[in-house]
């Protein structure tokens, strides 16, 4: 890891891979005049709030007339301005950002998402076909000559038991911002397990419903949704990396549902392989949505997470 800041161009969609990257930088060290690229949005906002951001149009997975257009945005903001090294943790985003910088003379480098357990993603595969990047996994277990092994952004978290409440349990239902898939099986599980009610709060993102009970929300602003998810008893949502950490980081044991590409829930399945690895580092309980009930939704409550790097001491004291 280097020694001393270094100006970095940043570039990550908005969701998981920007919050990846965000908790990379505690390794990669970043200077004060870094640039990040990346999409509008409130999450954007408040993680990247008092860095020079630069905003590109949102680009869809394997939308490759989007990645052309973000090319030429890239291109023209870094033309002329020096920078040590350009890193992405993905997706489509670092296709528009780091072979434009290896073109630029700038050294690249591409970090797998954390939820890439088994091999390296689509984005992952074109940056090693066109040799644009130096390749990064965050799983030793496929770190080779090709990819090389990378601190997980996972690794400091455990979790611990709590006592749960005497009382029926605040649910917060909360589907990520992925635009173009809906999840209504998460919606119509979490309604079948009879623990929905007046004090159920949904955030559905893309997954528009009017039959809801309690309160219902298409996105909320990052303090507001801080203060639900913590006052909630459990939290409900989709196995995306970014609601993931972000849960983790508020402390909070999250359940996992599974969007399949098969019920036009995601592009591909790679949600399981999330789902696979909280199982194994017990960060998290995640289940397939058949699974989805009264029972998991309470099991998930009993805990809590602790960061062993900000609290060594509770380290000892997880499960």
């Amino acid at each position: 890891m280097p020694n001393s800041p270094r100006k970095m161009l940043l570039a990550a969609s908005t969701g998981g891979h920007l919050h990846e990257l965000v908790r990379q930088t505690e390794y990669l060290r970043p200077s004060d005049d870094s640039l990040w690229v990346t999409f509008e949005s409130p999450q954007a906002d408040s993680l990247l709030r008092g860095r020079r951001v630069m905003h590109v149009p949102y680009v869809r997975p394997r939308d490759y007339v989007g990645v052309a257009r973000a090319i030429g945005r890239v291109h023209g903001a870094i033309r002329g301005e020096r920078f040590d090294v350009a890193v992405s943790t993905g997706s489509a985003i670092a296709l528009a950002v780091l072979p434009v910088a290896r073109m630029s003379r700038i050294p690249a480098t591409y970090i797998e998402s954390v939820c890439r357990v088994d091999g390296p993603s689509m984005t992952g595969r074109v940056l090693a076909g066109l040799h644009a990047a130096d390749l990064r996994t965050q799983h030793a277990s496929w770190a080779g000559r090709r990819w090389h092994a990378q601190p997980s952004v996972l690794a400091t978290y455990a979790r611990r038991l709590r006592p749960l409440p005497d009382r029926p349990l605040r649910v917060f239902v909360t589907l990520g911002t992925i635009e173009g898939y809906r999840f209504d099986a998460l919606v119509d599980q979490v309604l079948r397990s009879g623990l929905a009610g007046p004090e159920t709060t949904w955030q559905l993102g893309f997954t528009d419903r009017d039959d809801l009970p309690g309160r219902v929300h298409g996105h909320l602003a990052p303090e507001e949704f801080a203060r639900i998810a913590l006052e909630a008893d459990v939290v409900v949502t989709h196995a995306g990396v970014g609601t993931l950490l972000g849960m983790l980081e508020l402390g909070i044991h999250p359940l996992l549902v599974v969007r399949r590409a098969s019920r036009g829930e995601h592009v591909d399945d790679h949600q399981e392989q999330i789902a696979d690895l909280v199982r194994e580092l017990r960060v998290a309980d995640a289940v397939e949505i058949d699974d989805l009930d009264a029972g998991t939704m309470v099991e998930a409550a009993r805990w809590e997470i602790v960061d062993r790097v900000d609290e060594p001491a509770l380290a000892g004291r997880a499960a």
